[in-house]
């Protein structure tokens, strides 16, 4: 339903006015004597009187109110909770019950007038009778569920909500906790008592495990009835069992911990399947089994530390590489610290090459194994041997030394630091920096520069080589143990001075990516319900994107079952989805011709099998029943779905109107100028015909 209104922005008194001017403009034209007929007369001075008092009219910006009024019924939303669990543990009966009786009451419910709607929680389109939903979810997320009909329903005339559910939450936030503005009607379905039953409740492990080390990993078995019972567990990996344990479950205690020590062989994915043996008058046997998924990578960096001599900035340099884990140091100072002969990533030489003897040993190591290094640079320094080495820039020095605070490199993105960074590094005091020349090499870039008072320089303070045929970084000042330490006592942590440190360390040992053809998961874990994308890299001889090429991608399971992929990488569209994959430990490998060339990559993910779904088997009535208090509705099983429906129809929801009003200026309606031209074209016309201008 709408409505029309005119108004304008002035009294509307003056339509007087714009009546009298066309009035009068008519008379003075069509006064005198015509040579046409007195009806023809009349007929034009009316044309004319229209023309110019609707031109006067619109002089006083006459505007259009248009008012649309549009009924919305009230709508129930039938929200049914098609997980896994339902059917599992629900009487398949009882369930079918539900299912007509819900789909009688919509019905009826149509018939006085109401909208309904199906929602489940399986994204996608939305069923649109109870016939068509399939049990298939891995999770029950109820408050998404809700939340989202009341976030699409806003302002929509909600009567409410008929949940068909077993009340089992197993991801997000209870919806007790929750807050909605509509009547949440639940329909209970499931089995409230409680089942025989020994399952795997979850595991515990490091996800990332060095090789050649033992890790654990510990198992939380949960049992109802079984008191006193022996199981046995076992750990399996590809099908063999690796070890196996015999626990008596303890009739006090639901949940009980059953440890291994795995030993973590090889590198990259390992799967491994821990499984609880069935017992004899389990309800179920679908929650004995569970998966653990560990990434293997090599022992920890090993970082060779060596210096001229003992300095404060050694212990600080060792201190920040330390707070990462995977980082390990060896320090070497001669006369003092022996070098330990071992297979190091990467090196950081301090003062070195030096203008004293001793050191050498750590230079030639560094060069015969080629490693990457971080070289800091101090008043001991030799700085034309170090020049010589051609590690990104070039210094001359008189032998002079200037103080110089950090002012970083807004233009640095090879990695990031913590976002007070900025703030942090201000805050340094200043730091002694060779006074002379500083030349970068064209495959050097700085990191941070050198400021002098409130004079940002645009000499470099530390200085990374990320091209050529490895990698190299210099810091050019001394001293900057009092950075980690004046930042640890402003901040109770020197976390920007480990970042940069351990960024640092991070790229210099980083293996060097000379591949023309880079083929990844965005993931390198997936859920069995998450859709699998991989991104597609290309790149010419000079090692530059390019796009379209045509490029092979074939995924392989733990069964050597092998599924194929064939697309081209875009810059618009970098990444494909292969879609959702069962379970288990997948290789892949890519393949295409760039420039005439084959190129490959290949390399692993792993996808984890939901199990959620089949942990609990007990249906929580409680929480539908408290769900529907705190929305002052009731709770309702299969058998009272009549007075659910009496309910719905007793709250007397009517039609919402909602009204929207638009205003438009009459000037602007184009039809309006076709118009007052077709009147103009008339009048001329007939004026022309006999004989007048």
């Amino acid at each position: 339903m709408s409505s029309f209104r005119l108004i304008t922005t002035y009294s509307p008194w003056l339509l007087l006015a714009c009546l009298a001017v066309g009035l009068l403009c008519a008379w003075l034209l069509y006064s005198k004597r015509s040579p046409w007929p007195k009806s023809m007369n009349y007929l034009l001075a009316a044309l004319r009187f229209v023309v110019v008092s609707f031109l006067c009219f619109l002089l006083l910006g006459p505007m259009v109110r248009h008012a649309n009024n549009t009924t919305v019924p009230p709508t129930v939303v039938l929200a049914v909770d098609d997980s896994q669990s339902v059917a599992l543990f629900t009487d398949s009966l009882q369930l079918a019950q539900a299912e007509q009786g819900l789909e009688q009451v919509l019905t009826r419910l149509q018939a006085q007038g109401y909208r309904t709607e199906i929602r489940t929680l399986t994204a996608g389109r939305a069923p649109q009778r109870l016939s068509e939903v399939n049990y298939g979810a891995e999770t029950s997320n109820l408050s998404s569920l809700l939340a989202g009909v009341q976030e699409d329903y806003a302002e929509q005339n909600l009567a409410g909500v008929v949940l068909l559910s077993d009340g089992i939450v197993n991801q997000g936030l209870s919806p007790t906790y929750a807050n909605y503005s509509y009547p949440v009607y639940p329909v209970a379905v499931g089995d409230t008592i409680p089942k025989k039953d020994v399952l795997v409740a979850s595991l515990r492990y490091n996800k990332v495990n060095y090789s050649g080390n033992r890790f654990p990993l510990e198992v939380e078995l949960q049992q109802e009835g079984f008191g006193g019972t022996p199981v046995t567990v076992t750990l399996q990996e590809n099908g063999k069992t690796i070890e196996s344990k015999t626990v008596t479950l303890k009739p006090d205690q639901p949940f009980q911990q059953v440890p291994f020590q795995v030993l973590a062989n090889g590198l990259g994915k390992r799967h491994y399947e821990i499984q609880v043996q069935p017992l004899e008058g389990e309800f179920t046997t679908l929650n004995n089994t569970k998966h653990a998924y560990i990434d293997v990578v090599k022992g920890k960096i090993k970082v060779l530390v060596a210096a001229a001599a003992p300095h404060p900035d050694v212990k600080a340099i060792r201190a920040a590489i330390e707070s990462n884990e995977n980082y390990e140091t060896s320090l070497f100072i001669p006369g003092l610290s022996p070098l330990k002969q071992q297979d190091y990533d990467v090196a950081v030489l301090h003062q070195l090459p030096g203008r004293v003897a001793g050191g050498e040993e750590a230079l030639n190591l560094v060069r015969q194994k080629n490693l990457p290094a971080l070289y800091v640079l101090g008043p001991q320094s030799d700085l034309n041997d170090f020049n010589r080495l051609k590690v990104g820039l070039n210094v001359s020095s008189s032998g002079q030394a200037d103080e110089v605070t950090v002012a970083p490199n807004a233009n640095f993105n090879t990695f990031m630091l913590p976002e007070q960074a900025q703030e942090r590094l201000q805050q340094y005091p200043p730091a002694r920096v060779p006074f002379g020349d500083i030349h970068l090499a064209p495959n050097a870039e700085a990191v941070l520069y050198q400021q002098v008072g409130r004079v940002r320089t645009n000499k470099p303070l530390l200085v990374i080589q990320t091209a050529g045929e490895k990698r190299n970084a210099t810091m050019l000042a001394s001293g900057t143990w009092q950075w980690r330490i004046v930042e640890a006592a402003q901040n109770e942590e020197a976390q920007v001075y480990d970042k940069l440190i351990t960024n640092l360390i991070q790229l210099l040992s980083a293996p060097r990516n000379k591949k023309r053809l880079n083929v990844y998961p965005e993931e390198t874990e997936y859920t069995s319900s998450d859709e699998v994308r991989f991104n597609a890299e290309a790149y010419n001889e000079a090692l530059e994107p390019i796009y379209g090429q045509n490029i092979t991608l074939q995924v392989k399971d733990e069964e050597g079952l092998i599924k194929s992929f064939n697309f081209a990488n875009s810059e618009k569209q970098p990444s494909v989805n292969i879609g959702t994959l069962d379970g288990g430990r997948y290789t892949y490998s890519a393949s295409a011709i760039i420039n005439g060339q084959p190129q490959q990559d290949e390399g692993e993910f792993v996808v984890e099998e939901l199990q959620l779904e089949a942990l609990n088997a007990v249906a929580d009535h409680n929480l539908l029943y408290q769900l529907a208090s705190n929305t002052n509705a009731k709770l309702y099983y299969p058998s009272q779905l009549q007075q659910l429906e009496q309910d719905i129809l007793k709250a007397n929801n009517r039609d919402m109107i909602y009204s929207s009003e638009e205003l438009s200026d009459l000037v602007d309606m184009k039809w309006l100028f076709f118009l007052v031209l077709g009147l103009v074209c008339i009048e001329w016309a007939v004026r022309k015909y006999n004989g007048s201008y």
